[in-house]
């Protein structure tokens, strides 16, 4: 379509526009703990964003293919319950409205199950803003591989130099640099500025909030996308 967004913004939803991570971090440690494992918060906490296969290697490189298998099933079940108390952090979706007010295509980059998806997307209520999507049925392997980010600006139909990136963790400033695309990091993660900004993120911002207040100020990597 000869009207179709030239430019992108990638979102990551989990943490970047959702108040979700601290919610995965309890989910895995309850999961790990009904499969027979003992893994301390914080360390979960490191490697959520990533791949779940990936981070059940790095968590539980010891254990049969069979205990991680459980351990993910026990996820699936306990995340549920957190569901219905999962909230926008601030921003979200003013951030979504203006990016595609000013034209750039709107995609949320996530490699979330359908399952976890379609409670984000209702929370969310963007789809008037979003031009597409992903999940985790697009991907073998998920962050920081770099696969769901260019399946992202496939659908989008936009190139790596016509777009920006927004997440909340290393594994999506890693993921986003294999394919040439900067990233804008925010610590709703709970992830810090320092350790962002040395994993190559181009700006960092508190939440989505400051990253539309900047924005509107001519500032940052999204406002420069031409």
């Amino acid at each position: 379509m000869a009207d179709a967004p030239s430019t992108a913004v990638l979102f990551d939803i989990d943490g970047t526009l959702v108040d979700s991570n601290y919610a995965h971090v309890d989910a895995w440690w309850r999961a790990f703990r009904a499969a027979g494992e003992s893994v301390d918060a914080w360390r979960i906490h490191r490697e959520i964003g990533m791949d779940a296969g990936r981070l059940l290697e790095e968590l539980l490189p010891d254990a049969s293919d069979e205990v991680r298998s459980t351990a993910k099933q026990f996820h699936t079940a306990y995340y549920s319950e957190h569901m219905p108390q999962l909230r926008l952090l601030p921003g979200a979706r003013e951030l979504l409205a203006e990016v595609a007010a000013r034209g750039h295509a709107v995609v949320l980059a996530t490699s979330a199950p359908e399952s976890e998806l379609s409670v984000l997307r209702e929370l969310l209520d963007a789809s008037e803003w979003v031009t597409a999507e992903t999940s985790s049925e697009d991907v073998e392997q998920a962050k920081p591989a770099p696969g769901i980010i260019q399946v992202a600006l496939d659908k989008a139909g936009v190139d790596a130099e016509h777009a920006v990136m927004v997440g909340d963790a290393m594994w999506d400033v890693e993921s986003s640099g294999k394919v040439g695309l900067p990233c804008v990091g925010v610590m709703t993660g709970g992830i810090g500025g320092d350790e962002l900004r040395n994993a190559g993120a181009a700006a960092v911002y508190d939440d989505a909030a400051a990253v539309l207040a900047a924005l509107r100020a001519g500032e940052g990597p999204i406002a420069a996308l031409r």
